[in-house]
């Protein structure tokens, strides 16, 4: 799938996504600049029957390009749950023929190397099995926390309370019980949940590409 871009938004992403549309159906194309894991590709023209083409076929399923007002494009592999960030520096995965990707990586030997080369790694995973392999794709130690934070910014903007978020969370019962305990802790949970979901609207959310974002 392919669309063209509309100009830089003030977000994380430059290309508006429908905020209707279910999460495992969105293709969020977030800035190369905050997502630290896109790879850098040059798209070049090659022979058919090339063993290592990009065959637009294959993935297109997966495929999504947006091109911005330069003419560049910027691309996602995603199933729904997993995601590789790809930006077109040369030439095109759009217009579907056979290329060859040549990777583009720069910087220096050190404690983050590892980390940088995950992306490439999964790509090159994606592209010899066809499949995003899930030893490459740990699942997020924060997820439930970062369900918690996106329910208590939700009902922030709806005018609950600290309380009514508490019950929302927790359950009326517990809650009942625990509120007005002498220990404070369920509130003082709540409080830094409500602070974190302020920070990430406020645009917070922004680190979370970087591996940071949410208060221990």
């Amino acid at each position: 799938m392919a669309a063209t871009g509309q100009g830089a938004w003030p977000g994380a992403c430059s290309f508006a996504e429908d905020p209707s549309r279910a999460a495992p159906d969105a293709r969020v194309v977030w800035d190369a600049g905050i997502d630290l894991d896109t790879l850098r590709v040059a798209a070049l023209p090659v022979d058919p029957r090339h063993a290592d083409r990009f065959d637009h076929d294959r993935f297109a399923r997966w495929l999504y390009v947006v091109t911005d007002p330069e003419g560049r494009e910027h691309a996602v592999l995603s199933d729904g749950y997993r995601r590789i960030r790809i930006d077109v520096e040369e030439g095109s995965l759009a217009d579907g023929r056979p290329v060859l990707l040549r990777y583009l990586l720069s910087g220096s030997v050190g404690r983050d190397t590892d980390a940088r080369l995950l992306p490439l790694r999964r790509a090159a995973g994606l592209f010899r099995t066809g499949r995003f392999l899930p030893a490459l794709f740990p699942v997020e130690r924060r997820i439930e926390r970062l369900i918690d934070v996106l329910r208590v910014a939700d009902a922030l903007k709806a005018g609950a309370s600290q309380r009514d978020i508490a019950c929302a969370l927790f359950g009326d019962e517990r809650i009942s019980l625990d509120w007005r305990a002498a220990s404070d802790s369920l509130r003082s949970r709540v409080r830094r949940l409500v602070r974190e979901a302020r920070r990430m609207a406020a645009g917070g959310y922004r680190n979370l590409l970087g591996g940071h974002g949410l208060d221990e």
